[in-house]
This record gives structure tokens, C-alpha cells and sequence, in this order.
């Protein structure tokens, strides 16, 4: 049997289940919405799409989305649906995967619902793909943690400081011993701060620290922009000595972050603003596993998830499916696991119940004002992070911990967001 590849859907529509899934992949395949001479029975069993499954779920008393057909007197339902696609439609090709799997399926009128849930994909991909080139190993290497968490943090504030004054920041956190900074996704190549100075300026004070303690704090420098400025901008990073780089995935696109991905090398940390278009409402759009695969596969190395009691709309629970899905396997042979980075809204109060929930210290928990604005300085933020992950991971509680660490004592009664 040909080679295929499968996506899992929750759907929601007023038409039987079995017409609407259907539609769906006839809509995604060789079928239109009339017959048309050429879509001979062959050709059908040989590149329609298939549906796989349907599971109903329930009804519902009013449609999430408006704009869809509703016969008249039927209920609404909900359902799992499982389409498959022969990979002889489009090769493994990304881009012609996401038009395939994600295309005009959220415009049909049959659904006040669609959201695509989980992929499947065949060998082939993972042969076609490089996948994370450093993940959790390289990252570890690069920034020296052997064990425990990396301890982050965003320059703040995010856009308004020139080169000098971010490099000026960058010491203070390289002196207070943090693991990771990385630039907002806000600050590119504007004027006030060239990208071109920012690297010059920050790299200079990082391989200074580096020189005089031996260990060479990881900054990721957003390089976000078209296709070739992205390769120059990387390549200046690579020759001052920096370890990694950040793209904005939906400013970049598919094409364009493999336009990087692939020459880079540099681990690159993939930043998801942007991602509550795709995501806020729950029968709509994508889940978090299906997404964060295509950029997984692509060559991201760190994968934002969002983080505990954070500043947006995600519950927890959502937060820590997606760090557990960059930390499963895709592939037996190319498991594409990626480094799971928790931000937003964080401070050293999230740490006990982010590392009981993953079970892992695989991750980055990056704070802006969780570090930056302790009452005592980023160096007392920085410390307060690292008491916070060691009374989590020795079953200590905050309070207990805080007893011993005047640190973390000042960042439980001073910083609560």
C-alpha cells in the first residue's frame, strides 16, 4: 500500500456526519462541488482523500460559528473525524501538506465548527525534513546547563532602547548568572536598534563573560524578516560567536523559515506570536499538537507554549499538553522533539507546579518582569528563578525554600505577576 498521511478534525455541523466528513475530503482531494468528467472511479480510489473514522461527540443547542447551513430541524453535532491523504497527492511537501490538511476546510458551509486536532505523517517526511538540529542536547551544550531548567528571560522593555542600552542590560543578566535572554519578538531592525549593532554590542559583553568565567550565556537574536536577510543575519550571529537564533514563524511563513532552517547553524528558537488568530476559539482553527509538528519537523529547536497562570486567555492544562507534545516522539528514527519554552506573565511562584505538571526539566521558563523587576535587581530575580526549580525539584515547598533564601523571600512578597 502507497504511503499515506492522516489528520484527526473536531467538526461541528447541522448535516449528517458521514455527508459532511465527505465533503470535507472530497473538498481536500480530487472532488469538487459538482461532478466533473475527468474524477473517473480510478482516479477517486487512487488519490481522494479517505475518511478513516467518525466518532460523534454530542449536540449542541447553537452554532459556534455563524455563516453555516443548517437543514432545516436538524440538531447540530459534534464529532471526531480522521481524514488520510496518499502522499502521491503533493510528495512530502510542507507547504502543499498545510493547503492540504488546513486549506478551504474552515470556509465550507456545512461546519459552524472545524479544528484541526493532530497529524500523522508517513516516513517520508521525516526524510524530507531536517528536524531540530540541536534540540534539547545541543541546546544544553551550547548553554552550558548540564541539568535543571534553563533560567530566561526577554529584554525589557521590549522596543525603545538602542544598542548599547540592550548590551548595557545584557551584562547585568550575564553577571547575575542567567542561562538564556532572547530579544521581544517586537524588536527586529528598526532605526533605534539596528540588528546589525544590537548583535555587535550584545556579542561583545557575552564573549567577554565568556572569556573571563569560561561559560557562554545563550542569547537569541530575533532576526525575523525576508528570506535573505534572515541567512545574512544568521551568519552574522554564527561569526560573532553567538548560539542562537529567533524567527516569528507566522511572520516568516512555512517556505521562509526552511529558507533558514535549513543552512542554519545556530540553534533557532521559534517564537509563536500570533498564534491566538489560529487558536483562541476552541472549534476553530488548530490544536497546539498539530501545529507545533510542521515546525518541529521544519527545524525549530525551542517551541513557545505559553506558561502556568500566565498573562493570556490559555487554561494550564492546555499550556502543559503542548510542552509534553514538543517532548513526544514523531518519528522512531527522528523523534523531532523540541526544547519547550514557558513565558508569559512568569515568575518564580510557576516553578514548583510547572515541574510537577511536565515531570521534566527539559524546558526554558523565561520572565521578563519576573527577573527584571525583583525588588532587589535582575541578579536577585535570577537567583529567586534558580531557588524556585531546586525546592521544586526537591519536593521543597516555596515557602520552606524561602525561609533559607532571602531572594526568593523578596520575589514571593514583591513580584506577583
Amino acid at each position: 500500500m502507497s504511503e499515506r498521511f492522516e489528520a484527526d478534525y473536531l467538526i461541528e455541523t447541522a448535516w449528517p456526519l458521514e455527508d459532511a466528513a465527505a465533503s470535507m475530503a472530497g473538498e481536500q482531494s480530487s472532488g469538487t462541488f459538482v461532478s466533473v468528467p475527468g474524477e473517473t472511479p480510478e482516479l477517486r480510489a487512487r488519490s481522494g482523500a479517505r475518511v478513516e473514522r467518525i466518532e460523534e461527540l454530542g449536540e449542541v443547542d447553537t452554532p459556534s460559528l455563524s455563516g453555516a447551513s443548517r437543514p432545516e430541524g436538524r440538531a447540530i453535532r459534534t464529532a471526531l473525524v480522521t481524514l488520510s491523504w496518499p502522499v502521491a497527492n503533493i510528495g512530502p511537501s510542507l507547504p502543499n501538506l498545510i493547503a492540504t490538511v488546513a486549506g478551504n476546510l474552515f470556509e465550507l458551509a456545512a461546519f459552524s465548527g472545524l479544528r484541526l486536532m493532530d497529524l500523522r505523517l508517513s516516513e517520508s517526511f521525516a526524510q524530507a525534513y531536517p528536524g531540530p538540529r540541536f534540540g534539547i542536547a545541543g541546546t544544553r551544550r551550547l548553554s552550558g546547563v548540564e541539568e535543571g531548567p534553563l533560567i530566561g528571560t526577554i529584554i525589557k522593555p521590549s522596543v525603545g532602547m538602542s544598542a548599547e542600552d540592550t548590551a548595557g542590560m545584557v551584562d547585568q543578566l550575564v553577571r547575575a548568572g542567567i542561562d538564556f535572554i532572547k530579544d521581544d519578538e517586537l524588536q527586529s531592525d528598526g532605526p533605534n536598534c539596528p540588528f546589525d549593532d544590537r548583535v555587535r554590542a550584545v556579542m561583545e559583553v557575552i564573549n567577554d563573560h565568556a572569556e573571563r568565567t569560561g561559560r557562554k550565556v545563550m542569547f537569541a537574536f530575533n532576526l525575523t524578516g525576508e528570506i535573505d536577510q534572515m541567512r545574512r543575519r544568521h551568519d552574522l550571529v554564527r561569526d560573532l560567536g553567538g548560539s542562537c537564533v529567533m524567527v516569528s514563524l507566522n511572520s516568516v511563513g512555512m517556505s521562509g523559515f526552511l529558507g533558514l532552517s535549513r543552512n542554519s547553524e545556530l540553534p533557532i528558537h521559534a517564537h509563536r506570536n500570533g498564534w491566538g488568530v489560529l487558536s483562541r476559539h476552541p472549534s476553530l482553527g488548530w490544536a497546539y499538537a498539530a501545529w507545533a509538528k510542521l515546525w518541529r519537523l521544519a527545524g525549530a529547536d525551542h517551541m513557545h507554549v505559553n506558561g502556568l497562570a500566565n498573562k493570556f486567555c490559555e487554561a494550564d492544562e492546555s499550556v502543559i499538553a503542548s510542552a509534553r507534545d514538543c517532548l513526544t516522539p514523531m518519528f522512531a528514527e527522528k523523534p523531532c522533539i523540541a526544547v519547550p519554552v514557558f513565558s508569559s506573565g512568569q515568575t518564580a511562584r510557576q516553578a514548583p507546579d510547572t515541574y510537577a505538571a511536565l515531570g521534566s526539566t527539559d524546558l526554558i521558563h523565561a520572565a521578563g518582569g519576573g527577573i527584571m523587576a525583583h525588588p532587589d535587581g535582575p541578579a536577585a530575580g535570577v537567583a529567586a528563578f534558580r531557588e524556585a526549580w531546586g525546592a521544586a525539584m526537591a519536593g521543597e515547598t516555596l515557602a520552606d525554600r524561602a525561609r533559607r533564601s532571602p531572594e526568593l523571600a523578596r520575589a514571593l512578597g514583591g513580584v506577583s505577576k
